[in-house]
């Protein structure tokens, strides 16, 4: 079963290096995930790849499944989950092709996508004060910095709601406040992980400093600076791969031990069966 899952971005629909693959749709209850998975071997290790918009780049930010993407890993196996994704700048010292690795997230959308597997008869509050996982976070900044790429291991990642690009008042607005990057995908894939209890990291590929300069922001300079980098991407999810450790000893891998607060005699059947990839430790499924 594949451990290790890799949600690839704007410009990175495909791993190259990946070898003895095959492809896999994979059903969920909460619909279908945003294309066929890709399944190989990087380095010795098992990864399934997910192209995030689809290949071909046919889903907005605002209509991605994130439910059924993050339900999809799950059910494949994976337990540590990394996501590349094209991001704006609020910082000069944070410069495009650059790689910056967040360790926090501020949510600025209308809350309309689904971002919880939760509700339908069980609640639970997950603890999200560090949104990434520490410890994968530091082997990917480790092996970044192994490579010589230009990496920064830290910073704040605001989740606009897009599609359009920030109009310039919010840039400012946006990097008056401390935020160091700005994208539109990962707040809702970082939360869903933790609910699912896979540790996820972003790697975060800097294309443009936003418009708070006196610079307008095109698709075409975003996918440009993108693919620049794309190769730096590769070559540092294949330096991670066989560096992730087998037995996870981070919170992660827990984070629905305390956070389920519903009374377990009164989750209704079928949600219990929903879930049972997620919460199937902690809940006994009925078979009757």
């Amino acid at each position: 079963m594949p451990r290790i899952g890799i949600i690839g971005g704007s410009g990175l629909y495909q791993m190259d290096a990946l070898k003895d693959i095959r492809e896999e749709k994979v059903e969920t209850p909460f619909g279908e995930p945003s294309d066929n998975f890709i399944i190989g071997n990087l380095n010795g290790v098992e990864v399934a790849f997910l192209a995030r918009h689809k290949r071909g780049h046919t889903i907005l930010p605002t209509e991605l499944n994130y439910r059924a993407n993050i339900y999809a890993m799950k059910k494949l196996g994976v337990e540590q989950l990394i996501s590349i994704s094209a991001v704006g700048s609020f910082k000069k010292e944070l410069k495009p092709l650059d790689i910056v690795l967040p360790d926090q997230f501020v949510d600025r959308t209308n809350q309309a996508r689904q971002t919880t597997f939760f509700g339908h008869g069980i609640v639970a509050h997950i603890s999200f004060a560090e949104p990434v996982c520490a410890c994968l976070r530091e082997i990917i900044y480790k092996a970044g910095k192994k490579l010589s790429l230009a990496m920064h291991d830290k910073g704040i990642y605001l989740n606009m709601e897009g599609p359009a690009f920030s109009t310039r008042a919010e840039s400012r607005l946006h990097k008056s406040w401390g935020m160091d990057i700005i994208g539109m995908t990962n707040m809702p894939e970082a939360r869903l992980a933790r609910e699912a209890e896979i540790c996820f990291a972003t790697i975060a590929l800097v294309t443009d400093y936003d418009c708070w300069l006196e610079e307008e922001v095109s698709i075409e300079m975003v996918i440009g600076n993108l693919l620049k980098n794309a190769d730096n991407a590769k070559r540092l999810i294949k330096e991670v791969a066989p560096l992730l450790a087998k037995d996870r000893k981070c919170a992660c891998r827990d984070a629905l031990k305390y956070a389920i607060v519903t009374d377990k005699k009164l989750i209704p059947e079928h949600t219990k069966e929903k879930l049972d990839i997620i919460i199937g430790k902690y809940i006994t499924t009925s078979t009757s």
